[in-house]
């Protein structure tokens, strides 16, 4: 896996506040890095303004992270996000979280399924929604 096989990027600080007893980065701070890249990627294909419009949105069906170093404080991280799969509700997610000082530290994936909160039902994935994971992938096959 390589950071350019994903059309989003995210960079951030390490802050020392995530480190645990133990002296590296908390587990449950990965799953946040991920959260934070997942929203700039639905920022960027139009689905947290077609959210705040309509209530369709996303929730995270399942999620799971591969540990491969441990992050320590201070350090730059980006983190990679894509789609791998689409289906005719949900997705798959895919996540790289690569150390400045490190180099890759974890991949991850979740499943996302569409979801009407004003209604409290799973949705189709929207065509609009589809079509611009499409054109940010660059692949019309997704």
């Amino acid at each position: 896996m390589d950071l350019h096989d994903f059309p989003v990027h995210l960079k951030m600080s390490i802050a020392w506040g995530e480190m645990d007893a133990q002296g590296h980065i908390n587990n449950i701070n990965y799953f946040r890095y991920f959260e934070n890249a997942r929203i700039q990627y639905f920022q960027e294909i139009g689905l947290m303004q077609m959210r705040n419009i309509t209530g369709t949105g996303t929730v995270l069906a399942e999620t799971t992270c591969k540990y491969l170093k441990s992050l320590r404080y201070p350090d730059q991280i980006v983190v990679g996000a894509r789609v791998k799969s689409m289906s005719q509700s949900s997705f798959v997610m895919e996540y790289l979280i690569v150390s400045e000082k490190l180099g890759e530290v974890a991949f991850g994936e979740g499943v996302l399924v569409m979801y009407n909160n004003k209604k409290s039902e799973t949705e189709l994935i929207p065509l609009v929604i589809r079509e611009a994971i499409k054109r940010i992938e660059d692949n019309p096959d997704l």
